[in-house]
This record gives structure tokens, C-alpha cells and sequence, in this order.
């Protein structure tokens, strides 16, 4: 039995190993091919090591094009995450308290209406979305890729943090209320501490998203000089001509440890956030 039981786990952990593998191969290809020469790339595509390291596609792809560089896009995309980041926690959070625990009229249709959103393909409201910025005035401006987020952020989000308030006992409330905590004191000092993994769960996903928007900003945006990475990276492949692919994998490379180090410094939190139904006591 032992025997057998050490058996299950070693094929388990091979098993698990595999998938693992599977699963970061695309990464590791893309940084191999990101330090091959331009001829090797597709030429020796299953191959993960270079026949030399050419670090000129790092240099060559952040001289990015004309006098813009990479640093540019990469400020820009940091320009729009944070603040769509920032807007998405407070709208998320203000909207959900309101669900959760304040009692108001057409409180049940409204929510209805906004699980209904969460069905609607992004491609549905695009069109609507894009003629009510430009009657504004917002095209070409990062107006239409923040705003949004400050007045109503992600339905997803949204229906995340009810969820999680939900499970937080209203005794809590109750007492701050005896105590002479305002219905906002109640937000901010009891509700608010407590949802922390879930803030943190938002803002990670949130980040993603907009750190991998490609969409938004090719529809809103037609200066260069306010291109996000997305539209960077597009910028090196050239259908009428040639596409420099080693610059291109070299700039996803770096496009991608933002998401790196933001997934290894709050993974506890976004499982927390994932995975919590409510307040243990």
C-alpha cells in the first residue's frame, strides 16, 4: 500500500509538472525567440535555445519609432492602469456597499440590470460608446479609457464586492450605528478594512485588463505620442511589408513583467479575494 500510494504521487506530480509545463511554454518561447536572430525564429521555431544571445532586439525594440521610444508607451499604459485602477476600486466599492446594505428604491431591478450587463458583449456597446465620446470631444484623449472606471467601473467587479460584503455580518453595522457612525463612517471604517482581499482581487484583475487593453485604445487614440504598449507592440508588424519580430517578442518580454511582479507580490491576496466567502470569527 505504500508502495502504491508513493506510486499515485509520483505520477500525480509528473502529471501536474507536464500541464505546468504546457502551460508556460508560450512564455518561454517568446522569451527564446525574443534573443534569436531574426532567421532562426520560425526557421527553428520548437527550439528554446538560441544559437546566440542577440540582445539588439532588446535595444532596437525600446528605440521604439521615429523619437518616440518605449518609455513613452510605457508611461502612458502606467498613465491609464493607475488611474482606471484607482477609479475602478472606488467606484466598485461605493456602488457595492450601496447594494449590500443600503435599502433603496428599485434596489432589485437595478441589480438585475446589472447581472444583465455582464452578459452583453463588449462589441455591442462599442459602437454607442464611441459616438457619445467623440459628441464629447474625448477621442484621442485618455478620457474615454479613465472616466468609465470612476462612474461605474466593471459589472463584474461590482457584483464581486457585493458578494463579499454580503458575508460580512451586519452586527458589525449595527453596532457602529449605536455607536453614532454615520451610514459613509460605516463604509469607511467598518466595511471598507474588512474587504481588503477582495480591493486587492479587483485591483489585480483590473490592472491586468487594462495593462492588456488593445481594443479601447486603437479605437480612441490616434496620436502616437499617446499610444499604450498594446498599440507599441502593433506598430512592429507591417502587413504590406515586414514585421521585426525579434523587436516585437523582445518588447512583449518586457511588456510582461509588469504583470510579473504585480502576480508575485499580491498572489496571496488575490486568492484570499478569490476564495473568501465572508468574516470568520
Amino acid at each position: 500500500m505504500a508502495i502504491r500510494r508513493k506510486y499515485k504521487m509520483y505520477m500525480y506530480h509528473v502529471v501536474i509538472a507536464l500541464l505546468g509545463f504546457l502551460m508556460v511554454y508560450p512564455i518561454l518561447w517568446t522569451i527564446a525567440s525574443s534573443l534569436k536572430p531574426e532567421n532562426e525564429i520560425f526557421r527553428n521555431a520548437s527550439s528554446l535555445s538560441p544559437s546566440f544571445l542577440k540582445w539588439e532586439n532588446y535595444i532596437q525594440g525600446w528605440k521604439g519609432f521615429g523619437n518616440i521610444s518605449f518609455t513613452t508607451f510605457f508611461a502612458n499604459s502606467t498613465i491609464v492602469t493607475v488611474m482606471v485602477v484607482i477609479g475602478t476600486i472606488i467606484s466598485s466599492t461605493l456602488v457595492a456597499f450601496g447594494f449590500a446594505r443600503i435599502k433603496f428604491r428599485f434596489r432589485t431591478p437595478l441589480f438585475i440590470c446589472l447581472l444583465a450587463t455582464l452578459m452583453l458583449p463588449q462589441q455591442v456597446t462599442l459602437i454607442p460608446q464611441y459616438i457619445l465620446f467623440h459628441n464629447l470631444g474625448w477621442v484621442n484623449t485618455y478620457l474615454p479609457l479613465i472616466v468609465p472606471a470612476f462612474i461605474g467601473g466593471v459589472p463584474f467587479f461590482i457584483f464581486l464586492m457585493v458578494q463579499f460584503i454580503r458575508g460580512i455580518p451586519r452586527e458589525l453595522d449595527e453596532a457602529a450605528y449605536i455607536d453614532g457612525c454615520s451610514t459613509f463612517g460605516i463604509f469607511w471604517r467598518i466595511i471598507l478594512p474588512l474587504t481588503t482581499p477582495a480591493i486587492a482581487t479587483v485591483a489585480i484583475f483590473s490592472f491586468y485588463w487594462t495593462w492588456d487593453d488593445f481594443m479601447a485604445p486603437l479605437i480612441y487614440l490616434n496620436d502616437t505620442k499617446l499610444y499604450t504598449v498594446a498599440l507599441g507592440l502593433k506598430m512592429f508588424s507591417d502587413p504590406s511589408s515586414l514585421t521585426a519580430w525579434g523587436p516585437m517578442l523582445a518588447m512583449s518580454v518586457a511588456s510582461i513583467l509588469p504583470q510579473l511582479i504585480m502576480f508575485l507580490f499580491f498572489q496571496k491576496y488575490l486568492v484570499e479575494g478569490i476564495t473568501a466567502g465572508g468574516v470568520k470569527g
